[in-house]
């Protein structure tokens, strides 16, 4: 099993940037393809980016593709979520996801992930 622990939310202004940060315990992180969700209120939660378990692969929603990078440091066992030029539409609890596999694959469904973060709010003000 892993356990998982998001940091790195809080206020920002429209077109600012934040880092989210997902700290990983457990088993070895390597083993674990991972992925950023996120829910607005009102909303269902939604695909944001995935990553693959070495870092080599990584896909993006379309609404945040070119804002937002993907990441992992395996041997610190975190993943993170950098966002770039914020907008208020990006207002909403983000969770870090992951899943176990043999696979060298991404994972872009909230069905395909067994383990999932506490979530962290990120609010950007207009």
């Amino acid at each position: 099993q892993v356990q998982l622990v998001e940091s790195g939310g809080g206020l920002v202004q429209a077109g600012g940037s934040l880092r989210l940060s997902c700290a990983a315990s457990g088993r070895t992180f390597s083993i674990y393809a991972g992925a950023w969700f996120r829910q607005a209120p009102g909303k269902e939660r939604e695909f944001v980016a995935a990553i693959n378990r070495s870092g080599g692969i990584t896909v993006y929603a379309d609404s945040v593709k070119g804002r937002f990078t993907i990441s992992r440091d395996n041997a610190e066992r975190t993943m993170y979520l950098l966002m770039n030029s914020l907008n208020p539409e990006d207002t909403a609890v983000y969770f870090c996801a992951a899943r176990y596999t043999v696979y060298t694959q991404t994972y872009t469904s909230m069905k395909d992930y067994d383990y999932w973060g506490q979530g962290t709010q990120v609010t950007v003000s207009s």
